[in-house]
């Protein structure tokens, strides 16, 4: 008999705490203000907890309006987001690859200065004979 005491104890007290915690890290609370619930849930013993699990706690949005599943947690984990990802970095490089094109057929290449002409004559060796 004293060990079902015990057990019911401390399924009470378990619940005491549940319920305590639960009511005050709710944004919003049903049928009575805060203040109140917390002592109900303290003063009535085994009924304060269960009034604020069936009468108090907030009832979830309906589901009708939300999707079934949640989006992803962070961009990398959306691969809409990666894809698009993909596409402008393809994007970016067909402009670069289409923007060196037409510089090698222009004939733009030729007019830029390699880079030991860049130096000037000083750095040019001395030429031999003279």
């Amino acid at each position: 008999m004293v060990r079902l005491f015990v057990f019911l104890a401390a399924v009470q007290l378990v619940l005491l705490v549940l319920a305590l915690i639960s009511c005050l890290s709710a944004d919003r609370v049903r049928a009575m203000p805060r203040a109140l619930w917390v002592l109900v849930i303290l003063l009535v013993p085994l009924l304060g907890p269960l009034a604020w699990f069936l009468f108090g706690r907030p009832l979830p949005p309906p589901a009708e309006g939300r999707p079934a599943r949640r989006g992803p947690s962070s961009p990398d984990d959306d691969p809409d987001f990666l894809r698009s990802i993909q596409i402008e970095q393809a994007r970016r490089d067909r402009e670069l690859l289409d923007r060196w094109e037409r510089d090698i057929q222009s004939g733009d290449a030729d007019d830029h200065p390699r880079q030991d002409e860049e130096d000037g004559p000083a750095s040019r060796p001395p030429a031999s004979g003279a």
